[in-house]
């Protein structure tokens, strides 16, 4: 730090690094990161659409759906073209499925775990015969109303 601009200079850089992700694993989970992102691969999902369409469930302008559509561009999950007037964006799904393998690395973990719970809750219910006639709640949504 023996100069401002330097300092400054090197924090650019490590700002730019830290955002700008060198892999596409990275580059896809970044872009999954955002819920706005998220909400545009979905409706990417049913077919090519254009960008005021895209834009338009969201409460944002058309340049900051823009540079949404720009992180999904870069890190590969969409393709943009221009066609006269009409800007059509598609999905390119094909990123998302490194991240699924990934991810899959991880299911016999989870599977494991949440096998061995099971066989857990069922010998305190065997303890327990009271409880054991509660019927267990398989579901996060509340029963209906009556």
């Amino acid at each position: 730090m023996l100069d401002g601009g330097r300092f400054l200079i090197n924090r650019l850089v490590n700002y730019k690094t830290a955002v700008m992700p060198t892999d596409q694993l990275s580059a896809t989970f970044a872009a999954l990161a955002d819920p706005t992102r998220r909400a545009i691969l979905s409706r990417l999902s049913e077919g090519v659409t254009s960008v005021s369409e895209l834009a338009a469930p969201h409460d944002m302008s058309l340049p900051a759906i823009s540079k949404h559509l720009r992180v999904l561009e870069r890190s590969g999950l969409i393709e943009r073209g221009r066609q006269a007037q009409w800007r059509p964006c598609a999905l390119k799904a094909a990123p998302m499925k490194e991240a699924v393998d990934w991810l899959g690395r991880y299911r016999l973990h989870w599977e494991e775990s949440l096998d061995r719970l099971g066989a857990y809750l069922e010998q305190l219910q065997a303890r327990n015969p009271r409880a054991a006639k509660k019927p267990v709640r398989r579901s996060a949504r509340p029963p209906a109303k009556r």
